[in-house]
């Protein structure tokens, strides 16, 4: 079987480049997520460079057979996972009682749910290889979000659980990383309806950038990376202010009373 990185939501944004950067690094791929023609387009650009070609797959984290699908789909094409990168994951911005319920639940089940399934799922290939786990977590699991409840909920569950299997995994050989970017300008804001003040610029780091320094902290076996400098500031002073305050200072930023 050939060990390759299994990136998740791999068509734009952050998953785009974390393939890249993996790419870059010898790996071979196989990119997951739902719109095939933006994997078809990457695997091209990819092999383009003078890389293998990716393998792609279409297919819906949601659904409650997706891991299973998807290591049917790895085996058939004779492939096991060395690394699983779970970066699938979307945000609602709104007041959750106004939010549509069946939404949420969805954000849950792909942003908790599945990436739990999935950094479950191929922990025997994982240890063969002396891989890893590269979780999609946020700057925002480290505070509750006014505005964002379920979203930034989320998060924390990503980076409490990557810490926690951080440590259980180490025995086998597994490194386990909780990747945390501040605001970067993909398509994740549009479909979150999400807006950030003028000051968010200030923390902003490029999403190539981000891929760099998650790609960097899961091999030297870093527990959490926290991607900027200004995002690295904004996560010690959180820890050094009240959770009322920032509960306040979010609601605020959101549009909240």
């Amino acid at each position: 079987m050939t060990p390759v990185a299994l990136v998740t939501g791999a068509s734009s944004g952050i998953g785009a480049d974390l393939a890249r950067v993996f790419a870059e690094n010898n790996h071979a791929l196989m990119l997951v997520a739902r719109r095939q023609d933006r994997l078809e387009a990457l695997a091209a650009e990819i092999a383009g460079k003078g890389r293998p070609r990716p393998a792609v797959l279409a297919l819906d984290l949601e659904r409650r057979d997706a891991a299973a699908a998807l290591a049917a789909e790895l085996s058939a094409r004779g492939l096991e996972p060395a690394y699983v990168i779970n970066n699938a994951g979307f945000g609602l911005s709104g007041r959750a009682a106004a939010l549509d319920r069946d939404q949420q639940l969805a954000m849950i089940d792909l942003n908790v749910r599945a990436l739990t399934e999935l950094s479950l799922y191929f922990v025997d290939s994982l240890s063969r290889h002396r891989g890893g786990i590269l979780n999609v977590a946020s700057v925002a699991a480290f505070l509750p979000g006014p505005g964002m409840a379920v979203y930034y909920a989320t998060k924390a569950y990503v980076l409490s659980f990557s810490e926690a299997l951080h440590r259980e995994l180490a025995g086998r050989g597994i490194r386990v990383t909780a990747l945390c970017p501040g605001p970067v300008a993909t398509e994740f804001q549009a479909r979150s309806g999400m807006t950030l003040p003028g000051a968010a610029k200030l923390i902003e780091v490029p999403s190539l950038d981000v891929a760099r320094i998650g790609y960097a902290a899961l091999m030297r076996g870093e527990r959490v990376a926290i991607a900027g400098t200004g995002n690295k500031i904004a996560v010690a002073l959180m820890r050094l202010m009240p959770t009322g305050m920032l509960m306040a200072a979010v609601d605020r930023r959101s549009g909240g009373a």
